[in-house]
C-alpha cells in the first residue's frame, strides 16, 4: 500500500483546536482526482489540499482543494494554511520579515505571504481575487426562512446580494447578534429555492454587532452543496464580505483608498476564528483584497491507498 503524509493545521487562529482545521497533503506523485476526492470526504474537514510541483517557472507550488463533497476552483482557508506550511515546514526557502510566494489554483495563480519572525511562522495570509458583485436577492423572506428567522431579523438598509472572489456568496445581513444565534439553517428551504442555482448555493450570513469589540462583523456560512453544514471560518467568503461593506459605506477607510477589517466567525460552533481583511480601492474600483491571520500546526497523520 502506498502512504501519503499529511498535515493538520487550525487556520486562523492563534489556539490549537480554534479556528477551520485543514489537512494538506505533502507533495507527491500524481493522484487521481477521484482518490483526492475519496481522501477529503474519508477525512470530512471543511477543506483537504494536496500540493504539487509547479507548472510554471516561478512558482512555488501548485495545490488542489476539496471539500467532502465537491473541488474548488479557489479557497481562502486551504490557501493561508498552505502559505503557512511552506515556511512552518520549510517546504520552501523562508527569510526573516515578509515572504512571498505564487501558488497555482485551478481558479488563477495566486499570491501569497507568510511573517517569519525570530525563526517561526507568525502570520499568513493571500492576495484574492477581485470581487464581482452579483444580483440582489430580492425575496428576503424565503432568505429569513432559511436561517429559521424571521424577515424583520435581517437589516431593513442592506441587500441580501450575491458576491464572488471565484466561489459566490449570498450575503444575509443580520441585525443583531441575538438573531445570529438563533439561526437554524434550514435543508429544505435550501433545497426548493436556493440550492439550484450557483449564485445561491453557499450562504454567509453577517451582523455587524460582534463579540469582540474590535471587530466590524461577525458572520456565519453554510455551504450544503459543499458537503459544509457550516464552516468556522470562510476566508474565501471574508475578501468579497469585505467589498461589500465598503460598498455600501459601513467600515470606515484607514486612510484614502486602504480599508482594515476585522472579521469573526466560527463563535457559535466553539471554534472562534479570526481573518484580517486589508482593501484597497481607488474609486469605485476595488484594486487589491488580502486576508490572512494566524495558523497553529496541530498534528500529522498518514493515509494508506
Amino acid at each position: 500500500m502506498k502512504a501519503l503524509n499529511y498535515i493538520l493545521v487550525d487556520v486562523f487562529t492563534n489556539q490549537k483546536f480554534g479556528g477551520n482545521p485543514l489537512a494538506v497533503f505533502e507533495e507527491t506523485g500524481p493522484l487521481d482526482p477521484g482518490l483526492m476526492q475519496k481522501i477529503a470526504n474519508e477525512l470530512n474537514l471543511s477543506e483537504t489540499v494536496f500540493v504539487f510541483p509547479p507548472t510554471k517557472p516561478g512558482n512555488t507550488k501548485r495545490i488542489r482543494i476539496f471539500t467532502p463533497r465537491m473541488e474548488l476552483p479557489v479557497a481562502g482557508h486551504p490557501t493561508v494554511g498552505t502559505a503557512f506550511l511552506l515556511g512552518h515546514e520549510n517546504w520552501t526557502v523562508t527569510r526573516e520579515g515578509v515572504n512571498e510566494w505564487i501558488l497555482e489554483e485551478e481558479v488563477e495563480d495566486i499570491q501569497v505571504y507568510v511573517h517569519k519572525e525570530q525563526g517561526k511562522m507568525t502570520r499568513a495570509g493571500m492576495k484574492q481575487p477581485i470581487p464581482a458583485f452579483g444580483d440582489v436577492f430580492s425575496d428576503r423572506e424565503k432568505a429569513a426562512w432559511l436561517l429559521s428567522l424571521s424577515p424583520g431579523d435581517l437589516h431593513a438598509d442592506l441587500p441580501v446580494q450575491t458576491v464572488s472572489s471565484g466561489v459566490p456568496f449570498l450575503y444575509i445581513p443580520v441585525r443583531s447578534l441575538e438573531a445570529m444565534k438563533k439561526i437554524k439553517f434550514r435543508n429544505d428551504v435550501w433545497k426548493q429555492w436556493f440550492a439550484d442555482r450557483p449564485e445561491t448555493q453557499h450562504i454567509y450570513a453577517f451582523t455587524l454587532e460582534t463579540v469582540n469589540p474590535d471587530f466590524h462583523v461577525h458572520g456565519r456560512m453554510f455551504a450544503p452543496a459543499m458537503g459544509i453544514m457550516e464552516d468556522p471560518a470562510t476566508g474565501n467568503a471574508n475578501g468579497p464580505l469585505g467589498a461589500y461593506l465598503i460598498q455600501h459605506s459601513l467600515v470606515p477607510a484607514k486612510e484614502t483608498g486602504l480599508y482594515e477589517i476585522r472579521s469573526e466567525q466560527g463563535i457559535e460552533m466553539g471554534r472562534p476564528s479570526f481573518i484580517d481583511i486589508r482593501i484597497r480601492k481607488k474609486g469605485d474600483a476595488f484594486e487589491e483584497v488580502r486576508l490572512g491571520g494566524a495558523c497553529v500546526k496541530v498534528g500529522e497523520g498518514r493515509i494508506f491507498v
